[in-house]
């Protein structure tokens, strides 16, 4: 059994796609490339896919991850290809590796995301940063099934600064203010999202933005708790992939003339 390791994106309109929707998707995806994949026991078999920390709805991504097995070997550039190629324009399958050491989700340990507020002005978002850095605790209440959870969302906050507007995507309007936040932030539980974080603006610095964030997930990664910064997940694959011996017979082969 071989496992490959996938990057994607959700992007443009598709950020708007449930992770069920994905998965539908994805499935559909996997019967059109010819994926040779290996299936579950029991009386209802499914493809066996492990996916790891999707976004949440309405938010884009440019690192979502999940891990595939296979019966039979394949090229993983060649398999992501034609995957890509058969999945809606929007979700895009960006990277493949084998995967060559385990544990995956365990090195899903922050994220990096981008907070779009249009309406904002850059003195009015980085006077909110301030207040919401130097803040000991950041309470924020959130709906759940069994009614309103309070909880501090200020510990699993990592970093939060005001970035340069020019950084931004071209798909916006730009006749008036708009401020860019990016946020490292902690997978704990419970989970403290992009929307935590702007309720906790809103609660400690009023910071009420006119229309909805535009939030998207720029990398997520192994934290490095001395630098702060998000480290690449399928960076052991590929070293382990670079510093692995070829067999015998596969150097030999290589290595005959024409």
């Amino acid at each position: 059994m071989q496992r490959i390791r996938l990057r994607y994106t959700k992007r443009g309109r598709l950020r708007f796609t449930s992770h069920r929707d994905f998965q539908r998707a994805f499935e559909r995806a996997l019967r059109r490339a010819e994926v040779p994949m290996a299936y579950s026991a029991g009386f209802t078999p499914h493809p066996k896919v492990s996916y790891a920390n999707a976004a949440p709805t309405g938010t884009g991504s440019e690192a979502e991850y999940l891990e595939i097995a296979l019966t039979e070997p394949r090229d993983p550039e060649r398999l992501r290809v034609l995957l890509d190629e058969s999945m809606p324009a929007g979700l895009d399958i960006i990277e493949a590796v084998e995967a060559r050491t385990s544990g995956l989700a365990d090195r899903l340990t922050a994220s990096v995301w981008e907070l779009r507020l249009d309406g904002v002005g850059p003195e009015d978002a980085r006077r909110a940063v301030d207040v919401f850095n130097a803040a000991e605790t950041v309470e924020v209440q959130r709906r759940t099934k069994n009614g309103i959870r309070t909880f501090d969302a200020r510990p699993a906050v990592v970093g939060l600064e005001s970035a340069e507007t020019h950084s931004s995507r071209p798909d916006r309007p730009t006749d008036r203010p708009c401020a860019i936040l990016r946020l490292v932030v902690r997978h704990v539980t419970p989970a403290v999202r992009p929307d935590d974080v702007l309720s906790g603006l809103r609660a400690v610095a009023d910071l009420a933005p006119p229309v909805p964030a535009a939030v998207t997930r720029l990398a997520q990664g192994l934290l490095d708790e001395e630098t702060g910064t998000v480290t690449d997940p399928l960076a052991p694959d590929r070293e382990a992939a670079a510093t692995e011996p070829q067999p015998a017979g596969a150097t030999a082969a290589a290595t005959a003339p024409a």
